[in-house]
């Protein structure tokens, strides 16, 4: 219960400073610029005005988001099996991966718009390549990081590649693969409002956080853009939540991650 308290109360504290700390710079801005940092008190007034406008756009945003992290997640974990199993596949792709990883999104949302057009499609594509790559790199060191000694007392008793891969390989990798989710989970809503701000489209009431967010400061609405940034972060803790729960109920019957702490 201390310990519990402890864990409460200073995230508190912290958040409390903090909100103290941005009134304090507000007010201490010359009068003509604190337009530039609303106050929270601004800010969720301004969310609680742009609420129905804020929901839609971020169950849009949420819809291209999962997409792209379930896509990415399942892509990624059938890529790393594929290149845990062979050493020449994994060398072959591993530098075109990295290539991949650091193509700017800018560049590629004009050419997905192109191709798809704007809109869902397109935003669910680019969270796919942003939350692609720490999945695929995590997944595929972990497979290839089982312990040796297993690895060579399976071989020794023969048991086939399936059994290896399912009974040793599997269960050393799924650590590692919880690891990239949390990785992909922060990433999703990133990517997610980068291409609602770069390849989003309002048709049919489809635009995301990214696109609101372009509508809102080329109006100069500086709390509703302060909001749609705080209902982003939000989501990126549930996204957050979600696979920080899913990695417990996976791993904390066995893993020394979900030890108890020694007293």
């Amino acid at each position: 219960m201390r310990r519990a308290a402890k864990n409460l109360v200073w995230p508190l504290l912290g958040g409390a400073a903090m909100i103290v700390l941005w009134y304090a710079v507000h007010h201490g801005l010359a009068d003509d610029r604190r337009f530039l940092l609303p106050t929270p008190g601004a800010m969720f007034e301004a969310m609680r005005d742009e609420w129905p406008i804020l929901a839609r756009a971020t169950l849009n945003t949420t819809e291209g988001a999962s997409l792209g992290f379930a896509i990415a997640a399942v892509l990624s974990a059938l890529l790393a099996l594929a290149m845990a199993g062979s050493s020449l596949l994994r060398a072959s792709l591993y530098p075109y991966l990295m290539i991949l990883q650091m193509m700017p999104v800018i560049v590629i949302a004009p050419i997905l718009v192109l191709w798809v057009g704007p809109g869902l499609k397109s935003v669910t594509i680019i969270t796919v390549l942003v939350c692609f790559f720490p999945l695929v790199v995590n997944t595929t060191q972990g497979l290839i990081s089982a312990d040796r000694n297993l690895v060579e007392l399976f071989r020794m008793w023969r048991a086939t590649r399936a059994q290896q891969l399912r009974y040793v390989r599997i269960p050393a990798a799924l650590p590692y693969f919880f690891a990239g989710l949390r990785i992909a989970a922060v990433l999703a809503p990133i990517g997610a409002l980068v291409g609602d701000y770069t390849a989003g489209s309002s048709a049919g009431d489809g635009g995301g956080l990214g696109f609101q967010a372009v509508i809102y400061s080329s109006q100069a609405q500086y709390p509703a853009l302060f909001a749609t940034a705080a209902v982003t972060c939000v989501l990126g803790f549930l996204f957050s939540g979600v696979v920080a729960v899913l990695s417990w109920a996976m791993l904390h019957r066995w893993h020394d991650a979900y030890e108890p702490a020694e007293r």
